[in-house]
């Protein structure tokens, strides 16, 4: 992995970042020079590996533990990068679960455990890293919503309602930060080649998908780079990509 200065000097903290979508888009803003910061729940050893791989290929990185669906954890994670990194430049909210049932069959607690991570967390870290961002009167935030916020999905009525509440929460943020130079987007991947995909119908989605294929996580990280860099994304807020095959257009 040969870096580049594009984000040379800027610490990124990237939730859920032991693996899947988090630790393709740890490595790739490694790579562009920055100090990536991996947050994990609860895989020590492969949020270590990760660092691994970025500290061997000549980058900088270090992991923090932390549970982003509850506030004094999030705010603790904020405030020990604060200490150790001095500033956050950019905030990659990522981290999400699935518990999939059928709404009449679908536990409260599978309802709660989902909207906890997947949006409430998405809040309490964006809440938290703003008041840093906007001292510094910059900042970025790119926000991990799916296709699935945008058109629903069967089974999966708590992370459809989640990832559209990213969206609504990824456009608020944008209008409210504007003015102080912070910018809020989103990135809604289709079926990506995850743990978190390996047990669908493959088939069956990929009837869907007018590009034929499923994404890599790697295709979702070149998205974040774009929207993190400077060059590229200084006027660009509010915006939700989407890295689907052409799944949904609109």
């Amino acid at each position: 992995m040969a870096t580049s200065n594009q984000m040379q000097g800027q610490t990124v903290l990237v939730t859920g970042a032991s693996r899947g979508i988090g630790k393709a888009i740890a490595l790739e803003l490694a790579q562009a020079g920055a100090e990536i910061v991996v947050n994990y729940s609860s895989s020590p050893d492969k949020a270590k590996e990760v660092v691994s791989n970025i500290k061997d290929s000549g980058g900088k990185a270090y992991e923090i533990q932390a549970n982003i669906a509850n506030e004094e954890s999030v705010n603790d994670l904020i405030k020990t990068v604060l200490e150790r990194s001095g500033k956050i430049d950019v905030l990659i909210n990522n981290a999400g679960i699935t518990q999939d049932g059928l709404i009449m069959r679908m536990k409260t607690e599978a309802w709660q455990s989902v909207i906890d991570l997947n949006l409430t967390g998405v809040f309490l870290c964006t809440r938290a890293v703003a008041r840093a961002m906007l001292k510094h009167k910059q900042g970025r935030i790119i926000n991990i919503t799916s296709v699935v916020g945008l058109m629903g999905n069967a089974g999966q009525a708590n992370y459809a309602a989640a990832k559209a509440g990213v969206i609504g929460l990824t456009r608020s943020a944008a209008k409210e930060f504007a003015s102080r130079g912070i910018t809020v987007n989103a990135i809604a991947p289709g079926f990506i080649e995850t743990d978190m995909t390996k047990e669908l119908d493959a088939d069956q989605i990929l009837s869907a998908i007018p590009l034929g294929t499923f994404g890599k996580p790697e295709y979702i990280a070149g998205a974040v780079r774009f929207l993190a860099s400077e060059e590229a994304s200084s006027y660009i807020t509010g915006q939700v990509l989407q890295v689907d095959g052409g799944m949904v257009m609109s």
